[in-house]
């Protein structure tokens, strides 16, 4: 079977680094998938305004390798644990697919691309391919009861952030508070424990710079570009 890309994302992420490592933890995101011109169809997305979440499924077009490992380790368990591949959300997987569940904002036309869709808290790099889409149902894909593996023992890394009053007008708020929600994630890796190491990714345009001593995450920079900020 040879599947291609139906559309692609347009995200606040230039980098893989700061991403958020699910969906829906950032729910202040805002991100826009836009169709690729075969597919551009008002057609296929006929009802689809009626569904609040939808299954994004993507490819980890940044981690493609040509050999695959039946062991990954999870930054979750510190990257120095090992378990299968099949038992991870691993992005090095035999098919580099990836799987998001988020919510479906609006389906709102643009000039020159179509119907496009905008979704909250996708944990997605701008750029990456989608290769279907499909609605979220309640009755079928959500399992309160459902056992969680090695996730179940593993607080969510959510730390304080300070963001100085001086930088926090450098964003629109919407943006700002987006920004918020992925610090609080701690994007820094798992496995790293250097309270001096300044961390930056880029972020809507700016390039944000952080460090992160006794549990809380401190911004030390955003660096303005005004002719990149989305």
């Amino acid at each position: 079977m040879q599947i291609e890309p139906i559309a692609h994302i347009e995200s606040d992420f230039q980098t893989k680094f700061g991403v958020p490592r699910q969906s829906g933890l950032a729910p202040a995101l805002r991100s826009r998938v836009v169709f690729e011109p075969r597919f551009r169809n008002d057609e296929a997305l006929r009802g689809l305004d009626t569904f609040s979440y939808i299954w994004l499924i993507w490819g980890f077009s940044e981690t493609e390798r040509a050999e695959w490992s039946p062991t990954v380790r999870p930054p979750r368990l510190g990257g120095n644990k090992r378990v299968g591949v099949f038992a991870s959300r691993s992005p090095f997987r035999p098919n580099s697919l990836a799987l998001s569940s988020v919510r479906l904002v609006a389906v709102e036309p643009l000039p020159d691309k179509g119907l496009t869709l905008v979704v909250a808290g996708a944990d997605l790099m701008d750029g990456t391919p989608i290769y279907d889409i499909k609605p979220y149902i309640a009755y079928t894909d959500s399992h309160p009861e459902a056992r969680c593996g090695f996730t179940d023992d593993v607080p969510k890394p959510v730390v304080e952030v300070v963001i100085p009053e001086k930088l926090k007008g450098l964003l629109p708020s919407d943006k700002m508070e987006a920004l918020r929600q992925v610090l609080a994630l701690n994007p820094a890796p798992a496995y790293h424990d250097e309270p001096d190491r300044v961390y930056g990714f880029t972020f809507s345009g700016v390039e944000v710079k952080f460090f992160i001593a006794n549990g809380v995450l401190s911004v030390t920079e955003i660096i303005e570009n005004q002719d990149n900020i989305q």
